[in-house]
């Protein structure tokens, strides 16, 4: 039978089937590329749906950037420059109250740079990572990747190496290259994201002495990739002078998705699995009822016995796993559980009142009373991937919430400005 069909409905027909989407628009839940913002290119913006207009949105996140990034140094800025080289301008981002620099806001420097569009303080911040903190030197156990810790002149505090580092860096090096294009050097953003993701997957074990200042002495460690081939995990460190262990914060299979597709090929599948494992990870490393998380966690899940109680409690480092899962949800929307995971640690939140503490136990028992704007900050990014109504109250919060300053301004603010991004629509796979 024939049938005569309007051509504007016969071209969205066609239009509907070569994008391999499904008609009504219904999810592509079983797809490899998944339901979330990968696959459909539309972002939350969870600050519009609050009922905030996009001059007041970007206004916002225009000012916070300005304010962390180029503010009063003494009282605001998190972001320094710090002379140039033959590489041109350098620049760091800083822990004020530790007086020192850390390859993790580094990294996350840059990729809020990628995000706003800020080549020049990502190149900076990036030619300052590989000037002071890359370590070159083949025989030594960190080679290849980048020293944690650092004083703000460029000498190395630690010879260690922090692998949230260099997951940042990899994936603000990857958007740089779609964003901008690859120039030279270390400018050549692409290969230098591909060389750096290879090591960390593959490099092999290297032993040798390493300097221990506080123990005014060197000490012969081993170290390795920064995952666990066995498990498909990041490891809190690759050295030998702790247990293999990992770090619920440190898991990001957001970015092992883009990873799995845009990393050196022969590394494709085991991205792909560890994206896997570390979303199940989320759920093995949380509370039943709280969802609250250690910061450092065995394989299986079970807690870390070091001394000390720092690990063992959800505590700074555990602030950024919400987000984690989160995030997750929002660009692939492949694991539902992490829906479940966000309605129960904004039910506990909920439950603790409006000015919350920022250390607990996994139980829920308060430990330090300060309402952190970190927490605050990833507290609403858990709301991507919430389905309570309550999940407009903790972005609300976030939008009242002011841009860190004062001694707290390091980890906090730069949370805080990966928040805003991510509730306003604006943290992108480019």
């Amino acid at each position: 039978m024939k049938i005569n069909m309007n051509p504007l409905l016969k071209w969205s027909l066609l239009v509907t089937l070569l994008s391999g989407m499904p008609l009504h628009g219904a999810e592509n839940t079983t797809g490899a590329d998944g339901s979330g913002a990968y696959a459909t290119g539309k972002y939350r913006n969870l600050f519009a749906e609050a009922g905030h207009s996009q001059t007041e949105i970007r206004q916002k996140i225009d000012s916070a950037f300005q304010q962390l990034f180029h503010g009063d140094p003494n009282t605001q800025t998190v972001y320094y420059e710090a002379g140039t080289n033959a590489n041109g301008l350098l620049a760091f981002t800083t822990d004020i109250k530790h007086r020192d620099v850390r390859s993790e806001g580094l990294s996350y420097g840059m990729i809020i740079a990628v995000q706003l569009n800020k080549q020049v303080e990502f190149d900076a911040i990036w030619n300052w990572s590989k000037t002071y903190l890359y370590i070159s030197e083949t025989n030594h156990p960190s080679f290849g990747f980048f020293a944690w810790q650092a004083r703000t002149n460029g000498v190395r505090m630690s010879q260690f190496v922090a692998p949230d580092g260099e997951e940042y860096y990899v994936t603000a090096l990857y958007l740089a290259a779609h964003r901008w294009g690859n120039g030279v050097g270390i400018y050549n953003y692409k290969a230098q994201a591909d060389e750096l993701l290879s090591r960390m997957r593959n490099r092999p074990k290297i032993t040798g002495p390493v300097p221990m200042p506080w123990r005014n002495t060197n000490v012969l460690v081993t170290a390795g990739p920064l995952f666990d081939a066995e498990n498909k995990m990041v490891l809190f460190s690759p050295s030998s002078e702790r247990n293999r262990y990992s770090d619920p914060s440190y898991h990001l299979p957001a970015f092992y998705e883009l990873w799995s597709r845009w990393g050196p090929k022969e590394d494709a599948e085991f991205w792909k699995q560890a994206a896997n494992v570390s979303r199940d990870y989320f759920v093995k490393a949380t509370h039943p009822v709280t969802a609250l998380n250690p910061c450092y966690a065995n394989f299986d899940a079970s807690i870390v016995q070091r001394s000390g109680n720092y690990g063992t409690n959800f505590s700074y480092d555990a602030f950024r796993t919400a987000g984690n899962w989160a995030v997750d949800w929002s660009w692939w929307g492949k694991d539902a559980q992490q829906r479940d995971l966000s309605d129960k640690l904004q039910a506990f939140f909920e439950s603790q009142g409006t000015n919350y503490g920022c250390v607990f136990t996994l139980d829920g028992k308060q430990l330090e009373a300060r309402h952190a704007q970190g927490l605050v900050a990833i507290n609403a990014v858990a709301s991507l991937s919430a389905t309570n109504p309550r999940a407009k109250k903790f972005v609300e919060e976030l939008w009242n919430t002011p841009p860190p300053d004062g001694l707290e301004r390091y980890y906090e603010g730069l949370l805080y400005m990966m928040a805003l991004l991510h509730c306003g629509g604006e943290f992108r796979v480019w």
